[in-house]
């Protein structure tokens, strides 16, 4: 079949392409220098500087077929763009990153069906999907990721003859208590072996069951590398120290284990690469004649009310969202220092300091309080006027656990209605049972992604809500909460609950009134 001779309508098709792309990163500029700055400062996504690289590499290699494809605008590119544009402000508005980010690499990719048509779109569809990568994504599976690598890691060393004890996260050895950090988790190099395997699975593989199963193993097989790797460090350990093997466990996995896998899953997958060096990424002959393409082409618009109508979504999306993303509470002068029958205020000092972070608050405090029988309950308080970027309660790193402290993640702790339970540990044998509570409006949660979603259905509405957070804490030494009767801080934290009644309520008459008194406490 002969090919048809270049279209002149790639040139304007192409134009205005760009035109659109440069409004829209305009537009979403927050999202994209939100990203710049993972992928040049932050480690487990400096693999995301070569993405563009390899985005031109596949265009490159679809053009000489694409090339005789003939670009036409499609109207419903702008239902495409309508929902991409609804996610970047649902991802602002709910101070969802991470959402927000997606919307604006989908707002990118939708523009192509809209200004160059539906033929033009199949050619260059994995490299359109492929644009997924360029967001930063993976935070939220660090805590599955330590705890696998921790249970894998355990069962290898007690395989190995090394007497181990397993608590959370924390491996107690001869030669020292390990921590399976959320640097040791492994999300660096798995979200790296995402990227990898996908533009492998589609270069190499034409079948989809093997692009499939060679995906498996590119999730499978970095998972139970990372806890060989973590096993390794503690065997290494026993034998020449904790340090000697922290620093060879750096080295190795940094230059040598990393490469390792990849050539051990790209030798597995090797004698089931059913695609040949010479073959066509695409068939542009097939593609021209494919008759659900041509069905699709019929809905063709002109190029002014493609482009038009682009822009009017786009900055309609832009101004509604700058408009919730500045509303906010009024906030009273100062917050009250609450009573709660049964319990006093004491000023006993920490065994290990713990202040937790609420970066962006307009008001916080943190008390110590004790009944009767010395129970002591710690509790902090923070009231934010709204939220948004540097002011988010369940932001990373916000909350019980607060960064470059003392303490770390255990694991997940008894939690309570409406609460979210952390065991935290410090220096070995301090433990911290930590519940976290999030309220706005008449929603009062533990879960930071019902709180998001209240969030974003007030600014969806204009609403100036309040957010606060409290996080209810026993401190104790690690032994006892091991002892076999229970942990004690579960049933002082649900004494203490009963005594403030109902969460929701005890958060907002703290942020209604005044004291005189409570900066003497920690109020601000």
């Amino acid at each position: 079949m002969p090919r048809e001779p270049f279209s002149p309508d790639w040139g304007k098709g192409l134009t205005l392409l760009a035109l659109l792309w440069g409004i829209m990163i305009g537009a979403a500029g927050q999202e994209w220098r939100a990203m710049a700055d993972q992928w040049w400062n932050i480690s487990t996504y400096t693999h995301v500087l070569l993405i563009p690289l390899i985005l031109g590499w596949q265009v490159w290699h679809r053009w000489s077929e694409a090339k005789q494809l003939r670009p036409a605008c499609w109207w419903p590119g702008l239902i495409l763009l309508l929902l991409a544009a609804l996610v970047w402000v649902a991802g602002r508005l709910a101070n969802l990153a991470e959402l927000a980010q997606f919307g604006a690499v989908g707002m990118l990719v939708a523009a192509v069906p809209l200004m160059l048509g539906t033929r033009v779109t199949a050619a260059f569809l994995f490299p359109l999907a492929y644009m997924v990568f360029l967001v930063p994504f993976g935070d939220e599976i660090i805590p599955p990721l330590q705890t696998i690598t921790a249970r894998l890691c355990i069962w290898l060393v007690v395989m190995t003859h090394v007497p181990a004890h397993i608590d959370g996260v924390f491996i107690a050895t001869p030669a020292g208590l390990f921590e399976v950090a959320e640097a040791c988790s492994g999300v660096k190099f798995l979200v790296a072996m995402l990227a990898f395997g996908a533009l492998a699975a589609n270069v190499c593989f034409r079948s989809w069951k093997r692009r499939i199963a060679f995906m498996a193993l590119c999730v499978v097989v970095p998972v139970l590398a990372n806890g060989v790797r973590a096993w390794g460090t503690i065997y290494v350990a026993q034998i020449k120290g904790a340090a000697y093997a922290g620093g060879v466990d750096h080295i190795i996995y940094g230059w040598f284990f990393f490469a390792a896998v990849i050539a051990a899953i790209l030798a597995i997958g090797w004698p089931f690469f059913d695609r040949k060096v010479r073959d066509p990424m695409i068939d542009g002959a097939a593609i021209a004649r494919s008759p659900v393409l041509a069905r699709l082409d019929g809905w063709r618009c002109a190029r002014g009310l493609a482009g038009g109508g682009a822009f009017a979504i786009v900055l309609a999306c832009l101004v509604w969202s700058t408009a919730a993303a500045r509303l906010e509470a009024p906030m009273p002068p100062r917050i009250e220092v609450p009573q709660v029958p049964g319990w006093h205020r004491v000023g006993t000092p920490l065994m290990v300091d713990w202040t937790p972070r609420a970066a962006g608050a307009d008001h916080r405090i943190q008390l110590r309080y004790a009944d009767d029988k010395g129970r002591i309950v710690d509790m902090f308080y923070a009231l934010y006027a709204a939220q948004g970027p540097g002011r988010k309660a369940t932001g990373f790193g916000e909350g019980a656990l607060p960064p470059g402290s003392s303490w770390q993640w255990q694991g997940p702790g008894a939690g309570a209605l409406a609460a979210q339970g952390d065991r935290l540990l410090a220096h070995g044998h301090i433990a911290r049972l930590a519940q976290t509570t999030w309220h706005t409006g008449d929603t009062s949660t533990g879960s930071s992604v019902t709180l998001r979603l209240a969030n974003l259905q007030d600014r969806l509405m204009l609403r100036r809500v309040p957010t606060m957070m409290l996080i209810l804490s026993v401190e104790e030494e690690a032994a006892v909460a091991q002892q076999p009767g229970g942990d004690p801080a579960i049933d002082t934290l649900h004494d203490f609950r009963r005594a403030i009644g109902p969460v929701g309520s005890f958060m907002d008459h703290i942020a209604l009134g005044t004291s005189d008194d409570d900066d003497d406490d920690g109020g601000n």
